[in-house]
């Protein structure tokens, strides 16, 4: 049966290339890095030349690159290293972010921490005006996403990053599904932190990078040896450092061709869908402000009732293709995405939602064969519930 695959979002293949340049840090140049013998020298020599090169990609310096386990080890690191510095309380977020850092920032109340949430419009957007009116003295972190994983929107991080500066408040950016897609300059954006991981650009999965700008507020919180100058213990996973260093130097240098493609498909997508489905869906976030390849849909029938997000996705998942939904179950309850719920959507409407995020090897072709299926499930979805 054919393989669609419309969840990059969520993680996305090795590239060959990448596979290809990991390869001898697993068998010939396994060494750790930490060692003093020739076989961890070169191993170290790879991670600082990695370390070099991340640095270079985002307009940073080499001893502001910190290695880790992935994007959440490093959104945990920043809300809990920068309220352990500044002893404020308030960290400034939104409903919309990813739960490493809503979890970390509830977390935070049991040493006294305070999130602040940002409340978006239906759209989802953020403005800066709404952060710089949420700063007060006790203010120790504003943390928002570049890009929202579920719903693509694209937050104005430079205009947030020049009122932080402004109000001398540290500024961190959840990167992780922006780096490789837009060009991401921490300079540019004025952010103090980001985090980042190797598995959302076609690279291994385990490894991530928080960038901590020099001189910030800031105590790691992940302790053990002497590893990335004491600032993250445990040994150092040359292997996955070297895929996502291979991983982002090759989506930085394909981003504009990977943006060409992505809107082509987005373009095909929509037209069929208006084609196909007109006034029986909805496009959820704001497509004006988005990355092309995230689009977030809600489907109705002909009542206006949301059809059954969860049955559509195992649906199209019989037929081969890949999607998700968002939604959780808790004590059997089926939940809406709380991405959606921060939008304020109707639970019918959002329970009724899927995600489609499209990667760099997905075709028209595809497209066209999920708009096919994609009607005839629904199809088969309303005749059933019309029957029932």
């Amino acid at each position: 049966m054919r393989t669609v695959y419309f969840d990059h979002a969520a993680t996305t293949p090795v590239d060959e290339r990448v596979f290809e340049a990991m390869k001898p840090y697993f068998t010939e140049e396994f060494g750790n890095a930490n060692s003093a013998h020739q076989l961890g020298n070169n191993a170290k020599v790879a991670v600082e030349e990695a370390r070099e090169k991340v640095a270079e990609l985002i307009g940073a310096s080499p001893a502001e690159i910190i290695f880790t386990s992935g994007g959440t080890e490093s959104d945990n690191a920043v809300i809990k290293g920068v309220r352990a510095a500044i002893g404020k309380s308030d960290v400034i977020t939104s409903p919309l972010e990813h739960h490493a850092i809503l979890h970390s920032a509830e977390c935070e109340k049991r040493r006294g921490g305070k999130p602040v949430y940002i409340e978006p419009d239906s759209k989802g957007n953020i403005t800066p005006k709404q952060v710089e009116e949420a700063i007060t003295d006790e203010t120790a972190l504003v943390s928002l996403m570049h890009v929202n994983n579920e719903i693509g929107n694209i937050n104005p991080l430079r205009e947030i990053g020049a009122i932080c500066k402004e109000h001398g408040v540290p500024f961190h950016s959840d990167a992780v599904q922006s780096i490789g897609k837009l060009p991401v300059d921490v300079e540019e954006l004025g952010l103090d932190f980001l985090s980042m991981s190797g598995h959302k650009i076609y690279g291994p999965k385990g490894i991530g990078v928080l960038y901590v700008r020099h001189g910030s507020p800031w105590i790691p919180w992940m302790h053990g040896g002497s590893q990335e100058r004491r600032r993250r213990g445990g040994t150092l996973n040359v292997p996955g450092i070297i895929g996502l260093v291979k991983a982002l130097e090759l989506a930085t240098d394909e981003v504009d061709v990977n943006l060409e493609h992505y809107d082509k498909l987005r373009k095909r997508l929509l037209k069929g869908l208006h084609n196909r489905f007109d006034g029986k869906f909805v496009i959820n976030g704001n497509p004006e402000s988005s990355v092309p390849h995230i689009i977030n849909l809600a489907f109705t029938d002909e009542q206006g009732n949301g059809i059954d997000g969860e049955m559509l996705l195992l649906n199209l998942d019989m037929e081969g293709i890949c999607v998700s939904n968002g939604s959780a179950c808790t004590s059997g309850a089926v939940e809406p995405s709380h991405v959606l719920q921060g939008l304020g959507l109707d639970p019918e409407i959002a329970n009724s939602s899927i995600r489609i995020s499209m990667g760099k090897s997905n075709t028209i072709d595809d497209i066209d064969y999920f708009l096919d299926k994609l009607e005839a499930v629904l199809n088969r979805m309303m005749t059933t519930t019309a029957n029932a």
